[in-house]
């Protein structure tokens, strides 16, 4: 039995498209726990470019299942345009995808409350993607959201949303916003949602008779640990539990199931929107990686903050996933670099911290605590065996195993698919078996 989480070590943005993209024919599910349409997980294959926002980079293998579990959130509008752009470069999603009946769905006014609450808090907002994301865990928590499966019941659901809107725009009011048009915002979200109804399923049922019949599943998170909003940089942070325990919560399979996780970090460090990051560069350093990496969101298009590696990031993520390996995306763009340097510990006031501080005032105050690294000055771009990187780059992989208690199974010198290191005898190795 292997039923794999792949979870991002850092802030998001790690690189877990590409990551999945490669597993994923050595499984017969992909399923999605948690997140919405606020992640981009980008896959290229030739000339192609695919970015999924929602739909698990699985579904580019035509013999793999997908599956977007009930820990997400789905924009309607979002999924089409996904399934459409599929559509165009010849991938079908019929009788291939399918959505938890328990899924919650993203409505208008879920978008226009996030809208006028991060306009109202101006330069101390978060930082989200304005999709409509929190407010729609909002109401799943609070018992008033509306499910995939809701939608087999037309006329029921209508009035309930038209009820929500209605409050909603109580809020939207109190913002300076306009309000919503209760019954047109209804039908016409029903319209776009109607598209749903033909992937909707009883996902946790076909899951748990997958395996059970011997299949596997590959568990994808979105975002990353850092943005989990139990154990993330709080309140910067997304809304759902993107560590490993999200996981079974967010699919319905039990924990028991889960036989490994996969740790997803970048040579490097990076964050999109506010909080603290102890290690970014906002100089020519940083504006270099972002250049070298196109260290731009798949999902927003805005400018990553960049960084050094920062080890107590990826050692807490380690402690609170243990991680059966690490894959390393972007090693390639370190590859101009005299000097390299790893963020170890922090200064905080008279303190040398080494464990990661779960308040966000703590961590904005703390000062990283760097080693430096030779680099290697030469390319790495297109290395598939680990024993052709320069000795500089292997020593630099040791040290990031070494501090952050994990090793590093997988290693990605560019964006195709076959530009990857897969470490003999590593978990990776032994996952990548077929699917029965």
């Amino acid at each position: 039995m292997k039923n794999i989480v792949v979870i991002g070590a850092q802030w998001g943005d790690e690189g877990k498209g590409k990551v999945v993209d490669i597993l994923a024919p050595y499984f017969s599910v992909v399923a999605r726990y948690q997140g919405g349409h606020n992640a981009g997980h980008t896959v290229r294959i030739g000339d192609l470019k695919f970015v999924l926002h929602l739909i698990p980079s699985g579904i580019l293998h035509p013999d793999c299942i997908c599956v977007i579990g009930n820990g997400t959130v789905v924009a309607p509008e979002a999924l089409r345009a996904e399934i459409d752009q599929l559509n165009q470069n010849g991938i079908d999603c019929r009788e291939r995808l399918f959505i938890s009946s328990r899924a919650h769905l993203i409505l208008p006014y879920h978008t226009a409350i996030e809208r006028a609450r991060e306009k109202e808090l101006g330069v101390n907002g978060v930082g989200t993607t304005m999709r409509g994301i929190g407010p729609a865990y909002e109401h799943k928590a609070a018992r008033v959201g509306i499910r995939a499966g809701d939608l087999l019941f037309p006329d029921l659901v209508r009035e309930r949303i038209i009820e929500n809107t209605r409050n909603a725009n109580r809020e939207l009011v109190s913002l300076g916003a306009e309000s919503l048009p209760p019954e047109k915002s209804a039908d016409e979200f029903l319209a776009e949602a109607a598209i749903i109804k033909d992937f909707v399923r009883d996902t946790a049922v076909m899951l748990n008779e997958v395996v059970s019949s011997g299949g596997s599943v590959l568990l994808e998170g979105a975002q990353g640990t850092l943005l989990d909003v139990d154990h993330g940089t709080y309140p910067y942070v997304t809304s759902s539990n993107a560590t490993a325990g999200g996981a079974a919560i967010g699919t319905g399979l039990s924990p028991k199931l889960v036989t490994g996780t996969l740790g997803i970090t970048k040579a490097y460090t990076t964050r999109v929107g506010g909080g603290p990051f102890p290690t970014e560069l906002r100089d020519e350093t940083g504006k270099y990686l972002i250049k070298r990496g196109n260290e731009y969101g798949a999902s927003t298009g805005r400018e990553r903050r960049t960084g050094w590696f920062d080890a107590v990031v990826v050692k807490y993520s380690t402690m609170l996933n243990q991680f059966d390996a690490l894959a390393l995306p972007k090693l390639d763009v370190l590859d101009e670099f005299e000097e390299i340097k790893i963020c170890t510990a922090y200064r905080w006031k008279d303190q040398v911290i080494t464990d990661f501080p779960h308040s966000s005032f703590v961590l904005e105050e703390c000062e990283p605590i760097y080693e430096s690294h030779q680099g290697w000055k030469q390319a790495t771009t297109g290395i598939t065996e680990f024993d052709e990187l320069p000795a500089a780059a292997k020593e630099y992989i040791h040290r990031i195993e070494q501090l952050c208690g994990a090793p590093v199974a997988l290693i990605s010198t560019g964006p195709e698919r076959n530009e990857t290191i897969i470490r003999r005898d590593s978990a990776v190795a032994a996952w990548m078996t077929p699917p029965t």
